[in-house]
């Protein structure tokens, strides 16, 4: 059943809201075949937590992938940095999805084949806790496994927005960040966060609504040298409004390594 349900997504590429209803439901009840009361995690009646996936792998004959969460179609199609759930057709465009509570299972299959299993990815999963599942490695034929962050996402003070670095970049390395207005001179700038590490998180600062410019440099870059040395820029496409929340992820280049990028990730 679910591999009918797989060649039905993957036949019809970037479908619409009620064909990802009707997949959806074909997958609950191949899930619940022989069981009858088995729980479905994406509409959870226990404890539950909030997720987000983002492809990372690394590897370009292996992308783009499709998620599927304890059996349930996650995301179709996700391409190098594309997350799910908001990448779904709208209604069911979301940041984050809830998910039962518990240890999880998302099996990644390449979209051109689904009989390929590009990764299983085992994440635990706390109540009334958010996170974002990375599905890294690839380059070289090496294994795709998971790195989970932590997200916390309190309320914004009031009139205030929140942005959020990840360092996803081994490429980049430890970096310092900056957060600025467009084209504001980094040498008089001061970094909101020093020597991030790969794989560090950094929380975040709240500032007024507007559009910012997220920089990072080598760490220790001294100021003089800092506009020839930024490894990655992102500028939000948009001005956040109040309330509102953001996380820049520093990435890879598609095929792994150099030139790192940087893309944006909405929480709120």
């Amino acid at each position: 059943m679910i591999a009918s349900i797989e060649r039905a997504a993957r036949a019809g590429g970037r479908f619409g809201a009620h064909r990802l209803t009707f997949i959806a439901a074909a997958a609950l009840v191949a899930a619940a075949c022989g069981t009858e009361d088995a729980a479905d995690p994406l509409a959870p009646s226990g404890p539950a937590g909030r997720i987000r996936f983002v492809n990372l792998i690394t590897d370009p004959t292996r992308n783009p992938v499709n998620a599927i969460l304890e059996g349930v179609p996650f995301g179709v199609g996700l391409g190098y940095t594309q997350s799910t759930p908001a990448t779904l057709p709208a209604p069911s465009t979301a940041n984050y999805s809830a998910v039962l509570a518990g240890d999880r299972t998302i099996v990644l299959k390449r979209t051109a084949d689904t009989t390929v299993t590009v990764g299983t990815l085992n994440i635990s999963v706390a109540a009334n806790n958010d996170y974002t599942v990375f599905a890294t490695g690839g380059t070289g034929g090496s294994a795709v496994t998971a790195f989970l962050t932590g997200d916390v996402n309190t309320p914004v003070p009031t009139g205030q927005v929140r942005i959020r670095v990840v360092n996803m970049s081994p490429a980049a390395g430890t970096v310092d960040v900056f957060i600025t207005a467009p084209n504001a001179d980094l040498a008089t700038a001061t970094p909101a966060a020093t020597a991030l590490a790969i794989r560090t998180i950094f929380p975040g600062v709240t500032v007024a609504p507007g559009s910012y410019q997220v920089r990072t440099v080598p760490a220790g870059t001294p100021p003089a040298g800092r506009a020839a040395a930024v490894n990655t820029s992102f500028t939000t496409p948009a001005a956040i409004a109040a309330g509102g929340s953001r996380t820049i992820v520093l990435a890879d280049a598609p095929a792994g390594g150099a030139p790192p990028r940087s893309f944006q990730l909405t929480d709120q």
